[in-house]
């Protein structure tokens, strides 16, 4: 488990003052990613129109290019607004393999000023059952941070 504390310091530090998404994003990225072994892939989905999202910057493996709310877990945290936390990919409705490796999934929306959807952050692990609530409480406090006010 990360240090929360120490993760979301060292982030407010490297994005103060930044509104540029996509720097704000690949920054994101790269620290959650570098703070915990259980992230095997760790990026974002932009909103890019009506009900699609597409890859932005990420840490690990090729991501799948576009991904439409209507499947996956991405899609599913687009759509319903809320936290995706999946213990077993293989047991989600409408998975979508991006890499063969992965075995569970947190994704979480991303919002910015006025609750305007910006994209969901998507991090996968090749172990099961490896994100906890203390995980999505967490990262979701540091993307409203980051992103909250865009």
């Amino acid at each position: 488990m990360p240090d929360y504390t120490a993760l979301a310091a060292a982030i407010e530090s490297l994005t103060h003052g930044e509104t540029d998404e996509v720097s704000l994003m690949a920054t994101v990225a790269c620290e959650v990613h570098h703070s915990d072994a259980r992230f095997d892939w760790t990026g974002f989905y932009r909103v890019v129109g009506p009900e699609l999202l597409k890859i932005g910057p990420y840490q690990g493996g090729h991501g799948c290019l576009v991904i439409p709310f209507s499947r996956g877990v991405c899609g599913a945290a687009a759509r319903t607004g809320e936290v995706q936390l999946v213990p077993d990919v293989d047991a989600f409705p409408g998975h979508i393999a991006c890499a063969s490796s992965t075995r569970s999934e947190i994704v979480l929306p991303v919002f910015g000023r006025g609750g305007r959807l910006i994209g969901v952050f998507d991090i996968d692990s090749d172990l099961p059952a490896a994100f906890t609530e203390e995980d999505a409480r967490e990262l979701s406090a540091i993307l409203e941070s980051v992103f909250g006010a865009l």
